[in-house]
């Protein structure tokens, strides 16, 4: 009888301490999860400081796409970007996020590496839409996606979601 009660407690003891490393390692889990989130290095603008972005000189061709999280048409063509960034040497893609700062963390940086974006990330977090949007292009009404490639003096607005196809022959076209 008491050998069957020692059994018991030691049974007892084994599976308690296996249900703490069980917690343990998921806690460790969601520690790293965070972690990784924390390196996503996020480059946050105003309005000035995002000028340089739309006003280079030099021989490539920039594509700057204006998108969110929260826009569907946006997702669906962030792969093309990706794909035109990955197989053009002179042409650089900056996506410019316009998600609210209050979810960066939150759902923007984790999207960046849920979608393994390469292509460079920014956000632009200025109020004052209603100046700035106009000082990007006067057509544009402020709704995503929008695009401008440029090179130079020459330079293209679209407010519209692409193809590849579609982009890339307007990359082609610098």
């Amino acid at each position: 009888m008491r050998f069957k009660f020692l059994l018991l407690i030691v049974c007892i003891v084994l599976s308690c301490k296996g249900k703490k490393d069980a917690d343990v390692v998921e806690n460790v889990k969601v520690s790293e999860e965070v972690e990784v989130q924390a390196d996503v290095d996020l480059e946050v603008y105003d309005f000035e400081g995002f000028q340089k972005f739309l006003n280079r000189s030099d021989d490539k061709t920039y594509v700057i796409n204006f998108w969110a999280t929260w826009c569907a048409p946006c997702i669906k063509e962030l792969p093309y970007f990706e794909k035109l960034n990955a197989d053009y040497q002179n042409v650089e893609v900056v996506l410019v996020s316009l998600d609210f700062p209050h979810v960066y963390d939150k759902k923007l940086k984790p999207f960046i590496i849920k979608k393994e974006l390469k292509s460079k990330v920014i956000a632009l977090n200025d109020p004052n839409e209603n100046e700035w949007i106009n000082k990007i292009d006067e057509s544009w009404s402020g709704s995503i996606p929008a695009t401008i490639i440029y090179k130079k003096d020459n330079r293209k607005f679209f407010e519209r979601s692409f193809t590849f196809e579609e982009l890339e022959n307007e990359v082609k076209q610098f």
